[in-house]
């Protein structure tokens, strides 16, 4: 048996080392990190979103562009079935609802674009929040609807 005696915590060095490492070396999901902004068009209309960095924008900007159809859905908003369902890991209570938000609807799959008051019911997901007012989105109907990353 040695006489040497090895702690069982890092080393501080080591520590500090390592936490220097996790900083500068880019993970996936930095690697991927999402445009931070998104222009949807549609019927000659034009609204951009400034995105928040979750799983579920991540997910939605990893299938842009996308061609889809807008529609009005209840007095308060407008809705965009998605090809396929979204990563949830995104999903965290808020209570700061407001016109303008974008979010993802996990009971239908669905992108929800607010122009009206709404409330969080826990199957949200905020993905980002409207640059601008909402008045494009008051433009009633049912339209083709393209959704692009800017630059």
């Amino acid at each position: 048996m040695s006489t040497f005696s090895r702690s069982r915590f890092l080393p501080r060095r080591d520590f500090i080392a390592g936490a220097l490492a996790v900083t500068l070396v880019p993970t996936g999901v930095r690697a991927q990190a999402a445009p931070r902004r998104l222009r949807c068009s549609f019927d000659g209309q034009v609204v951009t979103y400034r995105l928040f960095d979750n799983p579920t924008t991540r997910d939605l900007v990893s299938m842009l562009p996308l061609d889809l159809t807008i529609e009005d859905f209840s007095t308060n908003e407008k809705i965009a079935h998605l090809p396929e369902r979204l990563d949830e890991g995104g999903l965290q209570p808020f209570d700061d609802e407001k016109p303008g938000d974008l979010c993802y609807f996990l009971g239908w799959g669905n992108l929800a674009f607010f122009h009206g008051d709404y409330r969080f019911r826990g199957d949200l997901i905020r993905l980002g929040h409207l640059e601008g007012g909402v008045a494009p989105l008051l433009h009633k109907g049912r339209y083709p609807l393209r959704i692009e990353h800017v630059e």
